[in-house]
């Protein structure tokens, strides 16, 4: 499938109200696949918000949004990514989802860098690899938030096939600057698409950026949004990352051997 019509739900996430995310998401995915979307990306820990407290008794409903999201992309044929908590072994994780149109997990991605500033690292425990996720749709990579200012992860994402990265982010509007410039430094330097779902509105006294983006390879922005819940659409071509790689051969004329390691 080279032409994907692609979209991201941009919302207010209410903290620990699993049932009103979760409500607020599925209609507006339902209202999409109306439309002929075929990609929906949702915003870092959409059901839950960083509820850190309750993250245990809240992981627990995971499950049962994965087979909500696993019967909706069956039945309205599109792939859905988001991440949410996820409980394994006693450890909280969090965690990316790509649910296919068939309905299947076709992906999974821990979130590598936790933010320790805001004490992710005490709450969560930090994935360990990067991951493409092969889906209906192509090869798809994934990173969360923190991830972002990390370019050696999208860097191997792209080396590893992706053509589109997406990024589910709770970013706030302090640092709105760092979010814009560098979805796009991302797209261009890896001249592949990238998609980036940021919450909006506030949490105590945390406000959030929205500014959710969809990027092409050339860093041209396809669809942007402000500070307030919104939804945001574009049909991206795939051909135009090949296109650009062909123009511009950065990945091809890369020299691994120069870039030494300074640690």
């Amino acid at each position: 499938m080279k032409m994907i019509r692609t979209a991201i739900i941009q919302f207010d996430i209410r903290r620990g109200d699993v049932e009103w995310n979760l409500r607020t998401a599925k209609r507006r995915i339902a209202a999409l696949a109306k439309q002929g979307v075929k990609l929906v990306l949702l915003p870092e820990m959409w059901s839950t918000g960083f509820a850190n407290h309750r993250l245990k008794e809240l992981s627990e409903t995971t499950p049962v949004i994965l087979d909500d999201l696993s019967r909706l992309a069956r039945e309205q044929r599109l792939t859905i990514i988001g991440s949410l908590p996820e409980k394994r072994r006693g450890k909280i994780y969090n965690t990316a989802y790509v649910v296919d149109r068939d309905g299947s997990i076709a992906g999974m991605y821990r979130k590598v860098h936790l933010f320790s500033l805001t004490g992710e690292d005490r709450c969560f425990e930090a994935g360990r690899k990067a991951v493409v996720s092969k889906t209906s749709l192509g090869p798809i990579g994934l990173m969360i938030c923190y991830d972002l200012r990390f370019p050696e992860l999208c860097r191997s994402l792209a080396l590893d096939g992706a053509t589109i990265v997406v990024v589910m982010a709770q970013w706030p509007a302090e640092r709105v600057v760092h979010w814009d410039v560098l979805l796009r430094a991302r797209a261009i330097e890896n001249q592949l698409f990238v998609l980036g779902a940021n919450r909006c509105g506030r949490d105590g006294d945390l406000v959030y950026a929205g500014h959710s983006r969809i990027i092409s390879p050339n860093g041209e922005i396809m669809a942007r949004s402000g500070k307030r819940t919104a939804t945001l659409s574009a049909t991206i071509d795939l051909r135009v990352v090949e296109r650009t790689r062909k123009h511009i051969p950065c990945l091809k004329e890369r020299v691994p051997q120069a870039y030494r390691n300074t640690k």
